[in-house]
């Protein structure tokens, strides 16, 4: 990218950047580290749109990393529901306490790769954003914009590109210029190449086929598992459990239930889902029965939403309650 076309870049970002919670406006002091590093970990594999008010209420709850660290580690987990991933929630919780540890967050790179849950990207994000550190975050709306700029296919040819045309001084506000500009204009499928600032230096724009960059991934097949949930009603209440520490969906409140598995179970269910996890698919069959299973509590279902089920438990109470089928033991 020349000198003139970065220019440009940032030109249109200050003309069109996005008013987000966890930003400052182009040219202003930087955010705060701990809003910066809060909302990357949330936008890991999740939108804008449903991580814009979850933020806010984070910041409600627990207004600094100090804050965050003190917190009782099911309060975090609970709010942290409906957002996936939710190793991001016990990684989020560890390295708010080393940073309360530490004292604050480090400044460059090397030190935010050593935090719980902070990768190449997220460090460079917070060093370049955060700090004026010039580092550059690649996500995949920056893999996306480079690989079409200069029309390349392979992941290091990408990041090495990115790193060359981050201009000195302004990282910052380049990478969210770069973020942008994949996710209004240089989008995935249908780009709006017309209203591109740096159309006239594009590559895959003069080949005319800028959905061909980069290369597009190889379709997996997910795995199939199924697994039991045990629907235990009394006195308009449901058992609840909380999931072990370690694995998927670790620390969560759940429906009990046996261990997943590669087989279908067989029995009445008073309800049936299907959920899609990173590497696999699960259906869920809910099952009515008799008496408390495990160590939990009778959450009224008239407050079920406050809970802190994940989705796939919050679905699978939707559906029952949904069906009129639970059963009073």
């Amino acid at each position: 990218m020349s000198a003139n076309a970065a220019k440009l870049l940032l030109q249109h970002y200050v003309d069109n950047f996005r008013r987000l919670p966890w930003r400052s406006p182009p040219g202003s002091p930087p955010p705060e580290p701990y809003r910066v590093w809060l909302s990357e970990v949330m936008l890991q594999q999740t939108t804008v749109a449903t991580v814009t008010p979850r933020f806010e209420r984070f910041l409600e709850c627990w207004p600094t990393v100090e804050a965050l660290a003190a917190a009782p580690e099911p309060d975090v987990l609970q709010e942290w529901a409906g957002l996936g991933y939710y190793a991001r929630a016990r990684n989020l919780i560890a390295c708010a306490r080393k940073v309360a540890q530490l004292g604050g967050f480090p400044a460059d790179e090397a030190g935010l790769r050593e935090l719980p849950g902070i990768g190449a990207y997220t460090a460079a994000a917070i060093a370049a954003i955060a700090f004026g550190k010039d580092a550059t975050p690649v996500d995949t709306n920056v893999e996306r914009v480079v690989a079409r700029l200069r029309g390349l296919a392979g992941k290091a040819a990408i990041r090495a590109a990115a790193v060359a045309m981050t201009p000195p001084g302004q990282a910052g506000d380049f990478a969210q210029a770069l973020m942008d500009l994949g996710s209004s204009i240089c989008r995935p499928r249908t780009p709006f190449c017309s209203s591109c600032p740096l159309a006239g230096e594009c590559r895959a724009f003069a080949l005319g086929t800028p959905e061909a960059f980069p290369s597009p991934k190889a379709r997996r097949v997910r795995p199939q598992k199924y697994g039991i949930a045990w629907w235990i009603e009394r006195d308009n209440c449901v058992w609840l459990v909380r999931r072990p520490a370690k694995g998927l969906l670790g620390g969560m409140a759940a429906l009990p239930g046996p261990d997943w598995r590669d087989e279908p179970g067989s029995g009445p269910a008073i309800a049936r889902i299907r959920h899609v996890f990173t590497h696999f698919a699960l259906e869920l069959s809910v099952t009515a029965a008799p008496g408390p299973v495990g160590e939990g509590w009778w959450q009224p279902l008239d407050r079920i939403d406050e809970a802190g089920l994940p989705t796939l438990y919050r679905r699978a109470a939707e559906a029952v309650l949904s069906n009129g089928t639970a059963l009073a033991a």
